[in-house]
């Protein structure tokens, strides 16, 4: 279970807070899906998640425990809006094994089979496959490192619809083993795989209903 604690994010030289007092519990195998415009907070929160920022106050627990900062690092994996800027490595094996040169052909092929990429080649080029690969080669990369959290920020971003659907399906699946946690401001087709939904503005996040959201994107639009 995550919990967060009144969790503040205001840096000196920003005049108000950019997260303020965030309050969140996210059971296992859920997925989470946070909605807000750009410049809400979504990505902040993200990085605090992950170990790359610290709150100014409050507190992260993973099962009843607190987290430190250092152990902050080790809870989640964090994919990136647009993953592709990221890759490093210069094939599929190098991509996935960065940071882990131990780990042994039977994991990552594991890895790229709970995303759907066992048929390339390992020695694939990142930069040369579609979108939807690279969005799932990033999943993999995290996955291959067994977080307790998986955290995505917009991972829709720039699809079609194929592609969106398909990216949907897949978390679906992977939210029977693992915790997940969305940030997007436009929650399209993950409102049908959410567990549970919050709004995020200003900073401030608040609890909604995934169902009367789901409605309401649902509502016929009047005629122009």
């Amino acid at each position: 279970m995550l919990y967060l604690r009144n969790l503040i994010y205001h840096p000196t030289a920003c005049p108000t807070a950019i997260l303020k007092a965030v309050n969140l519990e996210l059971a296992p195998q859920q997925l989470g899906l946070i909605i807000g415009p750009s410049g809400s907070g979504k990505s902040t929160l993200l990085e605090i998640l992950s170990g790359l920022a610290e709150p100014t106050s409050g507190a992260v627990f993973w099962r009843e425990q607190e987290l430190l900062a250092e152990q902050i690092q080790q809870l989640a994996g964090l994919v990136f809006q647009f993953p592709e800027r990221h890759f490093c490595g210069g094939t599929i094996l190098e991509e996935l094994r960065l940071g882990h040169p131990e780990l042994g052909s039977e994991r990552v092929r594991d890895a790229l089979s709970e995303v759907g990429l066992e048929h390339l080649s390992l020695s694939a080029k990142p930069h040369a496959l579609s979108g939807g690969q690279q969005r799932r080669l990033a999943l993999a990369v995290q996955l291959i490192r067994q977080p307790n959290l998986l955290l995505l920020d917009e991972p829709t971003a720039g699809l079609d619809w194929s592609m969106r659907r398909q990216l949907v399906n897949l978390l679906a699946k992977l939210k029977k083993d693992w915790t997940l946690l969305v940030v997007t401001h436009d929650a399209g087709d993950l409102l049908a795989i959410a567990d549970c939904c919050w709004t995020l503005n200003h900073g401030e996040l608040k609890s909604v209903d995934p169902m009367t959201l789901k409605a309401k994107v649902q509502e016929p639009q009047p005629a122009v």
